[in-house]
């Protein structure tokens, strides 16, 4: 993934900035998307939903946006609105390759699409957000459709969803959001599914343990009706983080519902009911090396799944996995 913000103030009040989000997942993840149990979302280029596998983000733009930002007091008050070709809708907890406790680990959550943050790649968003010391309302409207993750496009549709955000800064180490979103015919190809709901709730806290360790924890809520032909669904995942600017320390516990057609499991009563499976993450990474803005990291980290008896047979129990991996990336900053 790359990113870059760039921006210009237009006098002593405004401020205009374009957000450009790039990446070659495309390209560099297999073509059925990289392993991870009990993960569903989006379908393969020949039509195959991708199963036990996160999908590629659409590549090689994630997201362009341009805001235009306006001061209203001293204490950072401001009105901002935006437009965004692919961008974030206003609902969901901060994305998972944006939050402090989720960027650590290389997996997206499981409850991606089950009302959490699915709604970071949406299409043609128009919104706006208002900023009122630490109390923020966002609004936005946007396209429903889901963009495709094998195709490289980038579609403008009609503006035939909305979604609300409110946020509490209630403290510098303390933030809480709650949101809303009505998704008009989020998958085409399904003309029974005219439209989802989705609500998320989620808390924040970042804390300084000394002159070298903070703390981070996520706790997250997400809900969707109509996802799957399922009434609806939910999710809940709790993430933390110790770490020092070498060395992080964290976990992932998720429990969600997945569905047995979801999953593929067939000879299963209801096959569109949601039963309950859970996913515990612990893992840790350290820098090796650091260069002028730079980092190279080793991480691991191990996951547990708990499923319910009927898809164990699937699954060989309650199966155990484990993977090793290097990260490089960094920051630069330029002031012209």
């Amino acid at each position: 993934m790359f990113m870059a913000d760039l921006g210009t103030s237009l006098d002593a009040v405004q401020y205009l900035n374009l957000d450009v989000m790039a990446t070659a997942e495309l390209w560099t993840v297999p073509s059925d998307g990289y392993p991870e149990l009990l993960q569903i979302g989006e379908n393969q280029s020949n039509g195959q939903p991708f199963l036990d596998a996160q999908h590629p983000h659409s590549s090689p733009l994630m997201g362009l946006t341009l805001s235009d930002s306006f001061r209203l007091a001293d204490d950072k008050s401001n009105l901002k609105l935006f437009f965004a070709p692919r961008g974030e809708s206003t609902d969901g907890p901060i994305a998972f390759m944006h939050r402090v406790t989720g960027m650590v680990d290389p997996d997206a959550p499981l409850g991606h699409h089950v009302g959490q943050d699915v709604g970071h790649i949406s299409s043609t968003v128009l919104g706006a957000s208002l900023k009122l010391g630490g109390f923020h309302i966002e609004a936005s409207t946007f396209n429903g459709t889901e963009p495709e993750p094998t195709q490289v496009d980038l579609p403008l549709g009609a503006l035939n969803s909305y979604a609300v955000r409110a946020i509490g800064e209630f403290t510098p180490e303390f933030t809480a959001m709650a949101s809303y979103a009505y998704v008009a015919d989020p998958e085409p190809a399904d003309p029974t599914v005219a439209s989802v709901g989705r609500y998320s709730a989620s808390v924040y806290l970042n804390l300084p343990l000394d002159d070298h360790w903070w703390f981070h924890d996520s706790l997250i809520y997400g809900l969707i009706t109509n996802l799957d032909h399922s009434p609806q669904l939910s999710s809940v995942c709790e993430e933390f983080l110790f770490n020092t600017s070498d060395f992080r320390l964290y976990s992932r516990i998720e429990v969600l519902q997945r569905t047995p057609n979801e999953l593929e499991i067939g000879g299963l009563p209801n096959p569109d009911q949601g039963r309950w499976v859970a996913a515990f993450t612990v893992g840790m990474s350290h820098s090796l090396v650091k260069w002028d803005g730079w980092d190279l990291i080793f991480g691991a980290q191990a996951t547990n799944d708990q499923l319910p008896e009927e898809y164990q047979a699937a699954y060989a129990g309650n199966p155990l996995t484990y993977q090793f991996y290097f990260q490089w990336g960094g920051m630069q900053m330029d002031l012209l």
